[in-house]
């Protein structure tokens, strides 16, 4: 028998908040997410009701009693006021990457969950693909002597995801995650307006003064891959490792690990790494703006 129920409501119905529904209304048997329960939707547009979710006004989820939490599914650019509506409506939190477009927004919605006592989850399905636990399996304990993470995509409008460096934080996050804290050296972003390309590449340090590469490439018709080349005191890894396919999809994983945190199942310890990896990242997704849209120094 459940007792504690979370009455959540999904914020955005793109691709992320109709997986979002779907993975609310059919949880999985005797895991957390059985203690969430879904009140309602809240978008822009009308739709009335997708799949049995009712749709509902966002002033109903901000003051109704039954909500408990948010899930936010809407683009980049409004993450940070929809974050600030519900925390400061007392409600918890869980937001798709990037939790805000710059670091300093994101520090403050942080201390705010803080204050009110309330979870603020940011959603990094990058880490829980098959595909990155193999990887990091494979790093593990190895000495880094060189690596290159290059990534190619369609292109997005940034006015609505926001600079590459934040749009594109699950590869730093794979970076921080895999590597540990790293300085950024350079950065630099090459864009052709007409073709509407773009190329951002940073130059990082690790710890112990090693170099790392990250090149975020966008354009039309790339397709959407990620290409690596890390060089290991041991050898060279050029390719993923092969990895099975989960059993549990990425946004279910994700959804149990934000249910257990509002259960109190999550330890101290854990919490703590996490919140340090989500703001370091944003951190130096905007020290790495900052090193793109400085004006280029003319050296006479």
């Amino acid at each position: 028998q459940i007792k504690e129920m979370f009455g959540t409501v999904v914020v955005g119905v793109g691709i992320a908040g109709l997986a979002r529904i779907r993975d609310l209304m059919n949880p999985m048997p005797s895991s957390p997410s059985e203690h969430l329960r879904l009140f309602g939707f809240v978008s822009r547009r009308s739709f009335g009701s997708i799949n049995e979710a009712k749709q509902i006004s966002l002033e109903e989820a901000l003051r109704s009693k039954e909500i408990h939490a948010a899930f936010i599914s809407t683009e980049n650019r409004s993450h940070e006021e929809t974050i600030r509506m519900f925390l400061e409506a007392g409600k918890h939190v869980l937001v798709e990457y990037p939790m805000a477009l710059s670091a300093k927004a994101a520090h403050e919605l942080w201390e705010m969950a803080e204050q009110k006592d309330k979870v603020l989850h940011v959603e990094h399905i990058e880490l829980l693909t098959e595909e990155y636990k193999q990887l990091k399996k494979e790093v593990a304990g190895k000495e880094l002597v060189k690596g290159t993470l290059h990534f190619t995509g369609y292109v997005l409008d940034e006015s609505k995801a926001g600079f590459p460096a934040f749009s594109g934080i699950a590869r730093l996050t794979w970076l921080v995650d895999l590597f540990g804290d790293l300085t950024v050296t350079s950065a630099t972003r090459e864009k052709q307006k007409d073709k509407n390309y773009s190329r951002m590449t940073v130059h990082f340090q690790t710890a112990n003064q090693k170099p790392l590469t990250w090149i975020e490439e966008r354009g039309p018709g790339m397709r959407r891959e990620k290409k690596i080349n890390f060089c290991f005191t041991s050898g060279c890894l050029e390719n993923f490792p092969q990895a099975p396919r989960s059993a549990v999809g990425l946004f279910m994983q994700d959804q149990n690990l934000f249910a257990k945190k509002l259960l109190g199942q999550v330890s101290k310890e854990e919490l703590a790494a996490e919140k340090w990896r989500v703001l370091r990242c944003l951190d130096l997704a905007e020290v790495i703006q900052q090193h793109c849209e400085q004006p280029e120094k003319i050296c006479s």
